[in-house]
Formats: structure tokens, C-alpha cells, sequence
């Protein structure tokens, strides 16, 4: 009886020294957009871009595409209380500053109502806009603009015999 209560000891000893060993286990970490390291591992972040660079207004891909910002914001209040964006691209200063004034799209609310200040679904400018910086894709990109699109069908129709 004791070889029994021993052995049963022993076993179950084995058995939870294996759970404890895969529980440890430090597996690899799935390649998001930051690849490599293990589940226990921090990695640290990769640097961010480049300072914004001044190259001026871009040509925009799409309708109603947010246009990028051609200059650095860094310390930039943009908040419930304040917004620096607006101190020169608001109507009453756009065009003292030489920049260009908010979209009419900005003064509509969910409704299309048109308001006399900037919705507040508008208000936090960088919610859609970002500065342009040197920055390369993180992922692959088989983006097309609307000319490209456009000439790509252009291109089908022609091919195609005109249907």
C-alpha cells in the first residue's frame, strides 16, 4: 500500500512539474506591426518619422480626402478648451495668416445643418489630419488615386472593344 501511495506521489509530483514547465513556456510574440521578441518581452518602440517637412500643400488622391499638414504641431493645445489650429486657419484669421481657412464641411453638424463655428464633431483637427513626414509604410500598400482608377478603366474600356 505504501509502494502505491508513493508511486501516486511521484507521478503526480511529474505531472505538475510539466503543467508548471508549459505554463513558463515563453513562446514567440505574432509579427504585428512591430515584428519580433516573445510573449514576456517589451520591445521598445521604433523611432517615430522624421520632423515634418515644409514641402507646401499636396495634391490630394480622392474627394473629401483630409488634407496632410505642411508644417510641424508638436506643443500644439488642441483640446476642449483651446485650439491652436484655428488661430490661423479660422475664417476671421486665414487670411491674414496666409493659410488656408477651415473646409465648409467643418461647419455642418451630423444633421447638415450649418453652424457659425466649427462643429464640434470637427473640432479635433487631428483626428483626420497628421503632418507629413518622411515616414515609409508600415505595411504594403496597393493604394490608387482617383486618376489612376480612372485611367485604369479607360484603359479596360478600350481594351475591351469600347463596351
Amino acid at each position: 500500500m505504501k509502494w502505491l501511495t508513493l508511486l501516486s506521489l511521484a507521478l503526480a509530483l511529474v505531472v505538475a512539474g510539466l503543467v508548471i514547465a508549459e505554463e513558463h513556456r515563453d513562446d514567440s510574440a505574432p509579427d504585428g506591426l512591430r515584428p519580433g521578441g516573445t510573449l514576456s518581452q517589451s520591445l521598445p518602440a521604433p523611432p517615430l518619422a522624421g520632423e515634418p517637412r515644409d514641402a507646401g500643400r499636396e495634391v490630394l488622391n480622392y474627394p473629401e480626402q483630409p488634407p496632410v499638414i505642411p508644417h510641424g504641431i508638436r506643443d500644439y493645445q488642441v483640446d476642449a478648451r483651446a485650439n491652436r489650429c484655428l488661430t490661423c486657419h479660422s475664417r476671421s484669421e486665414a487670411v491674414q495668416a496666409g493659410a488656408p481657412m477651415v473646409s465648409i464641411s467643418h461647419f455642418r453638424d451630423r444633421h447638415q445643418q450649418v453652424l457659425a463655428a466649427v462643429s464640434p464633431d470637427r473640432y479635433f483637427c487631428t483626428q483626420c489630419h497628421v503632418p507629413q513626414t518622411d515616414a515609409s509604410p508600415i505595411v504594403p500598400n496597393t493604394f490608387l488615386t482617383v486618376d489612376e482608377v480612372l485611367g485604369e478603366m479607360l484603359r479596360e474600356r478600350r481594351e475591351g472593344g469600347g463596351q
